[in-house]
């Protein structure tokens, strides 16, 4: 039988790897992103076994329990245990009586993949797409292309897994002026957008504070998170799916897309437009 390498429990491993180039073929080392299953044990019953990065683990199940409504506030969530065994990790999570006996009422059995947020969902009927209502406070509303450009200009160099890989998405916590804060990486979107929430949320920092800015595409299940914490902004590098145009309309978030150093795409009911100047290059 075929022995597989061990697992290095870090955000990437180096593989041997033909490399051609200009009709040359050589033998190289390539560094590579770590693709693993993460299993999410709640109060001791295995929920979710994720396709995740082993990076920044108690953070992606904190804000993963956060986004996903298994709990209504951090303060629900009483322990996390991150478990390493030699082909996967698994987080046990201690949470209260309460979000416990709400978590079994919702028999959803989810089995991720990478990108996927909806994988092993028992029915359609039990697929939430109503998003709660987010306050837009002015720190959103005034954010300018200015600090989109800023924030653009900054997750290259707070991509650090990326310049190793070149195979992870990046979620980043950006101030009003477009400063970046914090940020995270994954080989899914929404475990960055989950690891960011969980430091987020650990830090109690004010959601309403900045907005989050994201080197993917908008999918639904990323502004679903968003919605569910209350994130009043997300940009985003790639084009927003239609569905996910409309949770953040109907969720009230200012959604911005193909976010560029002169300029983005604004998909909310009501666009922000400060001076067209702005966007002249």
């Amino acid at each position: 039988m075929p022995c597989n390498p061990p697992i290095d429990h870090s955000g990437s491993v180096v593989r041997p790897v033909s490399r051609l180039r200009d009709g040359t073929l050589d033998a190289a080392a390539d560094s590579v992103a770590v693709e693993l299953p993460v299993a999410l044990v709640f109060n001791g019953i295995s929920h979710a076994v994720m396709m995740a990065t082993p990076l920044d683990l108690e953070e992606f199940a904190i804000g993963f329990s956060l986004t996903e409504g298994i709990v209504d506030r951090i303060s629900d969530v009483f322990e996390v245990d991150v478990i390493p065994h030699a082909a996967s990790i698994e987080i046990q999570l201690t949470i209260s009586q309460g979000a416990f006996q709400h978590l079994k009422g919702k028999r959803r059995a989810l089995a991720g993949r990478t990108g996927c947020g909806v994988c092993g969902i028992e029915s359609i009927e039990l697929l939430d797409l109503q998003p709660e209502k987010v306050p837009l406070r002015s720190a959103a509303v005034a954010v300018t292309s200015s600090a989109v450009e800023r924030a653009v200009l900054q997750l290259p160099d707070k991509q650090h897994l990326m310049k190793q890989t070149g195979g992870v998405h990046a979620a980043a916590w950006c101030l009003p002026d477009g400063t970046i804060a914090e940020a995270f990486e994954d080989v899914g979107r929404h475990n960055a957008l989950d690891k960011l929430i969980g430091r987020l949320m650990r830090r109690r920092i004010d959601l309403q504070s900045g907005f989050v800015f994201l080197s993917s595409r908008a999918s639904y299940e990323l502004v679903r998170k968003s919605a569910r914490v209350g994130i009043p902004m997300l940009a985003t590098i790639s084009a927003p799916t239609s569905l996910a145009i409309q949770i953040a309309q109907e969720a009230g978030i200012r959604l911005l897309s193909f976010c560029r150093r002169n300029g983005f795409v604004e998909y909310t009911a009501t666009p922000v437009i400060h001076s067209l100047s702005e966007f002249a290059s």
